[in-house]
């Protein structure tokens, strides 16, 4: 694992038959093993093997999301979403036939039961006969994500991406805000045909790959694609329901102390994000500023976050800023052949730029600290886990805000506990939406956008849209990037949101101890299901009872206090 400068990182084009070539003498010394510890031997290779294919897969991907714009680029990507299927078709092969090695015993016992009960899950949801599926869906994909990409906006004497144009939804001036949400909302509406075309094929293309593969609806296929091992649709279905009854109410009491702090009524979708009439704090400098500030800040949390932070630094492992072409977003990939994370982000000046930092190099921290993991598939948690940690830290990071915001710090700890609550109704309506829509997956778009209009209602009752004709039609869901390239991705924040929580609650009394409970839960990466890494960090599991009301009612006596 030697350092690089990404930068200009490369890495060779893999090719198809080479890699079917090494699966096959892998496959053939795990046949021959007549001993554990020569299937073991051979799974270390196996390992190997998907560790460089992933670099190379990464690097592909987030090169493209640099520059969508970018002729290489995108036939990389094209090409690399080509491989994808083939490749995931020679790991399943492998991972029915570890499953049923005569070795199971000698190799639950290297590499722990976990690894089998994902491979489980693999095996369920893939056939050949999706290959195709695949290789279409990632190509819809791309298009969703280079069209947000493309967009261009002209106000206030600057031309604007879509994360660009989004830092004037804290503008305190009512009009500036309003006119720069009808200008982004009316570059979705010029689009909303294609968008929609988009999604149903998106929809329609996962519901035939989950009849592909033995399920009668995707909703099924799609818990087994997130490798949901120890809670089911019942137990989301409950978490949605504690949602509505007990922080729905709360985020009301916070948009009612916000529209009389702002001096509006009523509070219009506009002016959401803004919760000072003064202005939203910003962070004091730009990027390179808050890269600075960002080193003496780990350096003051320690426990490995420094280490990890110099070397991303040294090696150009973040690109942080928006820029024309870039793919709108925030998200943190893993070079395992390097043994190190990179970030992804779109600053665009506003506070939001800290929280999305934070929530990035708590991804980053997680899987350095895994990154000795015995196997590839331990290098991250399921993604509810993941989200523990990425959401944990931007908690864990409060006593360190005065170095971003100075004076404003305060006011940050407060506007940032208030504006993850506020998401929180926002998330379980997404992940509802996605039930109604694949439950039906040959409706119309209308019937889509009226689903989405019954999400709203149910979860979301003070927004209000005014003259915003886009999102008022039931399609303010265009926007969210999960809901097209990731389904049944976005409940995972809400269940990582509740965990998280705990650990801000733990933080305000033993700082240490929270700490040093987060640097275990990102060592242990993915080894254990949610639930376990959850009891192991000592936080209560969102589908207990009582825990939601329990942090909800913690989170409220914050923010009476704060008022």
């Amino acid at each position: 694992m030697s350092a690089v400068d990404f930068r200009g990182y490369q890495l060779p084009v893999p090719t198809y038959a080479d890699l079917a070539a090494e699966y096959e003498q892998i496959l053939n010394s795990l046949d021959a093993a007549t001993s554990g510890e020569e299937a073991i031997r051979a799974v270390e290779q196996w390992d190997a093997l998907r560790r460089r294919f992933s670099t190379w897969n990464a690097l592909a991907y987030t090169r493209f999301c640099q520059d969508t714009q970018n002729e290489q680029f995108k036939r990389l990507r094209e090409y690399r979403d080509e491989l994808e299927p083939k490749m995931t078709d020679l790991a399943v092969a492998m991972k029915e036939r570890l499953v049923a090695s005569p070795h199971r015993a000698a190799l639950e016992a290297r590499f722990g039961t976990q690894a089998f009960a994902l491979w489980e899950c693999d095996i369920a949801s893939f056939d050949p006969a999706i290959e195709t599926d695949l290789v279409e869906q990632s190509k819809l994909g791309a298009t969703y994500a280079a069209l947000l990409a493309g967009a261009k906006f002209q106000f206030h004497g600057e031309e604007l991406t879509l994360s660009e144009i989004k830092k004037f939804e804290e503008d305190p001036d009512r009009d500036v805000r309003h006119e720069a949400a009808r200008l982004r909302w009316e570059w979705f509406g010029r689009n909303q045909e294609q968008l929609d075309e988009i999604f149903d094929r998106l929809v329609r293309l996962r519901q035939t790959m989950a009849e592909k593969t033995g399920f009668a609806q995707f909703i099924d296929f799609g818990y087994q694609l997130r490798r949901r091992i120890d809670y089911g649709r019942g137990d989301v279905e409950r978490f949605r329901d504690e949602v509505r009854e007990r922080v729905v109410p709360l985020v009301g009491e916070i948009r009612a102390q916000q529209a009389a702090r702002l001096g509006v009524e009523p509070l219009m979708a506009w002016d959401e994000a803004l919760f000072d009439p003064a202005g939203n704090p910003r962070p004091l400098g730009d990027a390179e500023w808050m890269v600075e500030r960002a080193s003496e800040m780990f350096a003051e949390l320690g426990g490995g976050m420094d280490e990890c932070f110099a070397k991303m630094r040294a090696q150009h492992l973040m690109d942080l800023c928006a820029r024309e072409g870039k793919q709108p977003g925030g998200f943190c990939e893993m070079l395992p052949d390097l043994g190190m994370p990179l970030i992804f982000a779109n600053f665009n000046g506003t506070m939001s730029d800290v929280g999305v930092f934070t929530h990035e190099m708590g991804h980053a921290f997680q899987v350095y600290s895994s990154r000795a993991q015995p196997l590839e598939d331990y290098l991250w948690p399921t993604i509810e886990a993941c989200e523990i940690l990425s959401m944990g830290l931007e908690f864990l990071t409060w006593p360190q805000m005065e170095l971003f915001f100075g004076e404003g710090a305060e006011r940050f700890r407060r506007m940032h506990l208030a504006e993850l609550l506020t998401v929180l109704p926002y998330i379980v309506a997404v992940d509802h939406f996605q039930h109604l829509v694949y439950a039906e997956p040959h409706c119309t778009a209308d019937d889509r956008a009226a689903m989405w209009q019954e999400m709203e209602r149910l979860y979301l009752p003070t927004l209000r849209w005014g003259d915003l004709a886009h999102p008022a039609s039931g399609r303010r869901w265009h926007a969210q990037l999960h809901i097209f390239d990731s389904p049944f991705y976005y409940i995972d924040y809400g269940l990582a949101l509740t965990c998280a929580l705990q650990f801000w609650k733990l933080a305000a009394t033993d700082c240490g101890e929270a700490l040093a409970r987060f640097g275990q839960l990102c060592r242990r990466g993915g080894e254990a299901p949610f639930g376990e890494l959850v009891k192991s960090a000592g936080l209560m599991s969102p589908f207990e009872a009582g825990c939601l009301e329990r942090v909800v009612g913690q989170a409220r006596a914050e923010l009476n206090r704060a008022v």
